[in-house]
Order: C-alpha cells, then sequence, then structure tokens
C-alpha cells in the first residue's frame, strides 16, 4: 500500500479541518494513491472516485456532516468520503464480503445518510431533509451532489422544480465532469458544455482579471472578488439560464480539484439558506492517467495490474460472458433486419452495445440516465414498425415499472424486448444492483413473456426467438462467464411456453430457471451417486410455463424442487405453486428454492450462491436432505 501519513492522521472530518491549508493538496494525492491500489486489487468504480477527491475534501473542511446533511448520488464517488469518516482502517476491505460496501450505507457511518446506488435521487433526498429540519426549528444545510449524467434524470428535475419553489437551506453540488458512465447525452449536456466554453463569458473573466490585477495596492483584493463580478456578467452574455429560471441562485462553474477555490467557495455558500447551485468541472480518473484517459473503462473496473509507469493490464478473463453473447446476438440480428433498434439508458459498454453504436449508429438510441424514457420510447419505436431491443441491467428496469405497464403491456401488440442483464446475484455492487425481482414484477402483467436461457446457445436462440415474438418478452440473463462445459445435450429448438427435458429420475423433479439450471443439474448427477435419482427441468419459461409438462410429471414425482437465482415472493417457484394449486395437483413436498425475502449483502456471486445453498454442492445437500426427511 502506498504511504499516506497525513491520511492516517484523520480518523473523523473534525481531524480534517485542523489540517493546516497547506496540506490538502498532500492529502489528496495520498487518498488518491490509496483508491488506486485498493481498487485495482478489489475493483470497484474507480474514476469517477478520482475526480470528486477535492471536492469532497473541500466538502468535509466546510461542513459538519455531522449535524448538516451530505446526499450522495448513486454513490459512485463516495470511496474518499468513506475514508475521511472513519473507515481508513477497513478501505482494504472494500466490495469483499464482510467488508464496507462500494456505495453509502448508513450501517457503516451516520455521515452516510441514505443506502444508494440509483440516479438521480440526492436532490429529492437532500430537500426531504431539509423540510424536515425547518419543521423541527433546526438549522442544517442539506448538500445534494449529483452528476451531469444524473441531474438530466426525471426524478432530479422534478426535485429542482419543486426546490426552486420551496426556499429550503439547500446547495446543489453539480459535479460536471462530461460523464455519465459513457459520454453525457441529451440537451442539458450540450448546455452545460454552453456554459462551461461560453467565448464572451471566459473573454469576460480573463478581461476582469487583467483590470483588477493592474489597479495599484488594492488590485490584488479586488481580484479574490472576481468570481462574482463576471458571474453578473455572465447574466448578461447569456440569453436563458436554466437553473436561475428554477429559482435557483447559480454559482460557477468552476475547477473542481482548485481545493482553494472550492473552500472558499463553500464558505461563502454556507452562510447563505436558499435554495442555490455550484457548478464544478471536475475530471474523471484525475491523478491516475490510465483512468483519466478512458474513464468509461475505469467507471467499474475489474481488478488490474499497476505496471511500471501507471500503465494497467487487467486480470485475464479467458471465458465469455452471458453480456458478450448479447452484444455479438444483437449484432447479428442488426445486420439481417434493418428494423431492429438497440436502447441504453447511458450504459453501452456495461451493456455490450457499443459495437452496434459503431456499426449501426442510426439505430442505436442512448436517452442518457433515463430508464423510464427509453420504455415508453421502445414502446413508441414498436407502434411505428420497429423492432425495438431495450438493454438494460435488470436492478434498472424496476425504474420504469409503470412505463412496462402502461406504455408497453397496455397496448396491444407492442414487439418489445428487454434484455435484462444482471439479472440475479451480481456480486461486489450489493443489495442496490442485485437483479432479484424482474420476475417478480414483471410475470403478472398481461401479454409479458418471461425467458432465461442456461447457457450462451440458448441466449442466442432466445434473443432471435424473443424479437421475433411480436409482444413483449423480458429476457434475464446473469452477470457471470458462461458454463465451463456445455451439458452434454442436443439443444432442442425453442417454443413457446415449452420446457426442455435434460434429465430424467424417479425420484422427484427439479424445475430449474435460466443460470439455476446447470448448478440443479450438476446437483442432481451429485444426488444420483448418493442414491436419490431426480428429473431436471430447464423451464426456459417463466410466463407462459409448460403446464402440460409440469402436471404430468407433477403427478408421478415424490418431490419437486423450484429453482431461481430470483426473489422466491413472487417468482418461478411461486407460479409453479400457483398453477398446481389451481390444477388441484399440489404435491406432497414442494420445495422453493431461491432469494429469501431479505436484501442481500455483497461478495462475490460464487459466494453468495454459497451462502445461500444455490450452488451445486449446496442444492445437492438440500436434495439428499429432503431424501432422509
Amino acid at each position: 500500500m502506498p504511504e499516506t501519513p497525513i491520511l492516517n492522521t484523520i480518523d473523523s472530518p473534525e481531524d480534517l479541518r485542523k489540517l493546516a491549508a497547506e496540506d490538502l493538496p498532500k492529502l489528496g494525492a495520498e487518498i488518491r494513491a490509496l483508491l488506486t491500489e485498493v481498487v485495482s486489487q478489489t475493483g470497484g468504480h474507480l474514476a469517477s472516485n478520482l475526480g470528486v477527491v477535492d471536492l469532497t475534501i473541500a466538502l468535509h473542511r466546510v461542513f459538519d456532516f455531522s449535524k448538516d446533511y451530505l446526499c450522495f448520488d448513486v454513490g459512485h464517488q463516495c470511496y474518499a468520503h468513506k475514508l475521511l469518516t472513519g473507515r481508513r482502517n477497513q478501505f482494504h476491505t472494500l466490495r469483499q464480503k464482510n467488508g464496507i460496501t462500494g456505495f453509502p450505507n448508513p450501517a457503516e457511518s451516520t455521515q452516510d445518510r441514505f443506502v444508494t446506488g440509483h440516479a438521480c435521487t440526492s436532490i429529492s433526498c437532500a430537500l426531504g431533509l431539509a423540510i424536515a429540519s425547518r419543521l423541527r426549528g433546526e438549522e442544517r444545510t442539506a448538500v445534494a451532489l449529483i452528476g451531469d449524467g444524473s441531474i438530466g434524470g426525471g426524478l432530479a428535475f422534478e426535485a429542482l422544480n419543486h426546490a426552486g419553489l420551496s426556499k429550503e437551506n439547500l446547495l446543489v453540488i453539480l459535479n460536471d465532469n462530461e460523464m455519465a458512465i459513457a459520454q453525457t447525452v441529451g440537451a442539458l449536456s450540450s448546455y452545460l458544455t454552453r456554459i462551461r466554453t461560453e467565448p464572451a463569458y471566459q473573454k469576460a473573466r480573463k478581461e476582469m482579471k487583467d483590470i483588477l490585477n493592474s489597479i495599484p495596492l488594492i488590485g490584488p483584493q479586488l481580484d479574490r472578488l472576481q468570481d462574482t463580478l463576471v458571474d453578473g456578467i455572465k447574466q448578461l452574455v447569456e440569453a436563458e439560464h436554466v437553473f436561475t429560471d428554477l429559482g435557483f441562485a447559480y454559482y460557477g462553474p468552476i475547477d473542481g480539484h482548485n481545493l482553494p477555490l472550492l473552500t472558499r467557495e463553500l464558505e461563502n455558500l454556507s452562510k447563505l439558506n436558499h435554495p442555490r447551485i455550484l457548478h464544478v468541472i471536475t475530471r474523471k480518473g484525475n491523478g491516475f492517467d490510465a483512468a483519466a484517459n478512458d474513464p468509461e473503462k475505469f467507471h467499474s473496473a475489474a481488478p488490474f495490474k499497476i505496471l511500471p509507469g501507471g500503465e494497467t493490464a487487467e486480470t485475464d478473463l479467458k471465458r465469455k460472458s452471458y453480456t458478450n453473447v448479447i452484444a455479438k446476438s444483437l449484432l447479428e440480428a442488426c445486420e439481417g433486419d434493418d428494423s431492429i433498434t438497440a436502447i441504453t439508458a447511458a450504459m453501452p459498454s456495461g451493456t455490450g452495445l457499443s459495437p452496434i453504436a459503431k456499426r449501426f449508429p442510426e439505430r442505436y438510441i442512448d436517452v442518457g440516465i433515463s430508464e423510464e424514457h427509453a420504455v415508453t420510447l421502445a414502446g413508441g419505436l414498436a407502434k411505428g414498425g420497429r423492432k425495438p431491443v431495450v438493454v438494460i441491467y435488470s436492478t434498472f428496469i424496476q425504474r420504469a415499472y409503470d412505463q412496462i405497464f402502461h406504455d408497453i403491456c397496455l397496448q396491444p401488440d407492442l414487439g418489445v424486448v428487454f434484455a435484462l442483464d444482471r439479472a440475479g446475484l451480481v456480486g461486489a455492487d450489493g443489495p442496490t444492483h442485485h437483479g432479484l425481482n424482474d420476475i417478480a414484477l414483471l410475470r403478472h402483467l398481461p401479454r409479458m413473456t418471461l425467458m432465461a436461457p442456461r447457457d450462451g446457445e440458448e441466449l442466442d436462440q432466445m434473443l432471435t426467438f424473443a424479437i421475433n415474438l411480436g409482444g413483449p418478452v423480458a429476457l434475464r440473463y446473469p452477470k457471470c462467464n458462461l458454463p465451463a462445459k456445455p451439458l452434454i445435450k442436443e439443444f432442442q429448438p425453442l417454443e413457446l411456453g415449452r420446457a426442455e427435458v435434460l434429465r430424467e429420475g424417479k425420484d422427484g423433479m427439479v424445475l430449474a430457471y435460466g443460470a439455476m439450471v446447470y448448478p440443479a443439474y450438476e446437483a442432481a448427477e451429485m444426488a444420483a451417486a448418493e442414491g436419490v435419482d431426480l428429473t431436471v427441468v430447464n423451464l426456459r419459461f417463466a410466463k407462459p410455463l409448460d403446464q402440460g409438462e409440469i402436471l404430468k410429471r407433477a403427478k408421478k414425482a415424490k418431490v419437486i424442487y423450484t429453482v431461481e437465482d430470483g426473489a422466491l415472493a413472487g417468482g418461478v417457484g411461486s407460479a409453479v405453486a400457483e398453477f398446481l394449486a389451481d390444477a388441484g395437483a399440489f404435491p406432497k413436498k414442494l420445495v422453493r428454492l431461491g432469494i429469501p425475502d431479505r436484501f442481500i449483502e455483497h461478495a462475490s456471486r460464487s459466494e453468495l450462491l454459497a451462502d445461500l445453498h444455490l450452488d451445486a454442492a449446496g442444492l445437492c445437500q438440500t436434495f439428499l436432505a429432503k431424501k432422509q426427511s
């Protein structure tokens, strides 16, 4: 680990406020070095965290967030905050099992106000805290930190619209780095760029600085006021100002890596008690060239090696993932069908859509961090004769539930495919990112079809099937590598609502869904060696279920197991139980295996599956235990 003599003296923000001003840049350098070293070993959100080190120091230098409130948006930028708020000695456990999380978490510190992990929430949360403080008769400042990508989301606009009229003690820090995960898109992004680069504004600032410095004796003192003076000039050279029109006092833009300037501006703003915005310009990856030069790659970095000279080498990953399959299969589908349109919500790289963006830019749409809009846009595209494929993480599809209901399923014959990446347990990002609820959320919606593949070959076939089905389809797949060895079984062609029997057995039946098919099959093979012979069925469809196959075998089965890596409440097991109960064929033993009714902590996917007894070894133990009961 790098030497951090100044950081080692910081056990709380109170210690930070005791430091001499000249030590702050050294502290920032130490924090950046430690962040880079730890994330190179654990993986994590590196570029975004490096970009806000100076801003975080300045915030804790000026505000006392044991009294005031700091609300992070998403939480991709909270690592320096964790180091400064008593978690320095635990930081090496970042994102590891039983270690500290990669996002804000009130269980770790009272200065983490909310568990966060999704975008566009910080202004609403901070405004609520500000109103609550006023109603209690307390004087507290609520600070919302939000990026230029998140501020373009609908929830953020709703909060700004309310906050500007509220007159509450709210400070919004707009962290503007021209990046969300990928390049920020949208009209607001263009507007922010204009503020940053307005020639008249930049010229006025320079001329004012030159004039003030030319005044004998008092010039340097007046120069300190130039930001305020030039801001007045800026109001004249800009035709419109969206934040001012919304009721906020606007300050900036200022250099987010200039600690003295940041501290001075925040001190001035801390004395105000009305809605105000400080526009801060930062650089993602600041202090580590590899991340600064490729911030998208280092947004959520896998472990990597730091080579001499600051270069990096990624950990060798030879096996392909389900996302790799989607990327290849969707690109091939686009090549064969020019009516297919791919949609992402600001995550082209993570969802595998970057090749489509390059090959078919006219049929690739990035809507920014606006999942609700992505879904309803897809409905419009489908109504207009296109075949939209919305590729989105399972955890984020939750944000667009009403749009799926109202704008897709309620409309007749809208062929929209939702490719749900990161379904199931995602691992180190923890409970905000586990994709456990998509089955329960979507299976009760009329017209919706739910599918999940057992491996890469089946995913490829399912994508083609879904695109041509002509109705809404949710196709879920996990964040992991493809199975190391394919099942010894010929691929059975897909048919709507038909399952695939992989193994025959006389002692019971296992109905497995998606990523759980392989471990269930392996567990059945292991159990057979111990005298328990089970049929294994790859359901393929959670809706419609293969009712005929299930009913036929349920009458003979001594026990039925359902296995899924989604929430048990409302999941595939619930669907099977409901069907058998309605059919009057409920078995003597029905065992539903999946994710229990609690939030699942962070750890690697394999560790979590083992802890929940959903890996092959754990499932085998369950199969054998039921034999003895």
